[in-house]
């Protein structure tokens, strides 16, 4: 093998479309090295736009060159499309899978500010208080949506129940009803929990 990664020179292998590099990575890895060089920087810049982040920008490309080299056999020359076209593709795939997991992810936490810390750092109970604030998030995210939603409006965000009625589109009578149906679920799904 190492021959015949010797048998190219670097200014011979350069001159070879992408299409014929990857085809020839198949054979010598090391020939793929000429694709990471010419494709690293613009799909990392692409990988930014979407990600918005510096480290997972560079595991997305990482990604998705790592794709690109494991299904070089499936990519095939089309009329009007490049092999760019195929690996930017790759990579949009990558970034925006990343992007919706990050996105989840950081809806499930919330990042303090640093006057925040300064606000609670002399509660002694903030571990307590904090604990029991994740464990009524947990019980809310197993709820079913329309009972999650009327708990968090009045009891998370402090809305009344008239407020309810009116951004419902409901009758106060009818909330009091969901209120109390989803309390009653709440109670039943953080006892399971325990």
């Amino acid at each position: 093998m190492i021959q015949a990664i010797m048998s190219f020179s670097r200014e011979d292998v350069s001159e070879l479309s992408d299409a014929e590099i990857l085809a020839l990575s198949r054979k010598t890895p090391a020939t793929f090295a000429v694709l990471v060089g010419r494709y690293e920087a613009p799909l990392l810049r692409r990988a930014k736009a979407i990600l918005r982040s510096e480290e997972e920008a560079e595991e997305a490309v990482q990604d998705a060159f790592t794709r690109i080299y494991l299904y070089a056999d499936r990519y095939q020359a089309q009329e009007g499309a490049t092999f760019s076209s195929w690996a930017y593709a790759i990579l949009n795939r990558v970034a925006y899978t990343k992007y919706q997991k990050l996105k989840s992810e950081r809806g499930s936490r919330t990042e303090l500010e640093p006057e925040a810390y300064e606000r609670i750092a002399d509660r002694e109970d903030f571990v307590a208080d904090l604990t029991a604030r994740d464990e009524v998030l947990a019980t809310l995210a197993k709820l079913p949506e329309a009972a999650a939603r009327i708990l968090a409006l009045q009891f998370l965000e402090g809305k009344t129940q008239e407020e309810i009625a009116a951004s419902e589109g409901a009758s106060v009578s009818a909330v009091k009803t969901r209120v109390h149906r989803a309390k009653k679920l709440f109670k039943a799904t953080f006892t399971k929990q325990r």
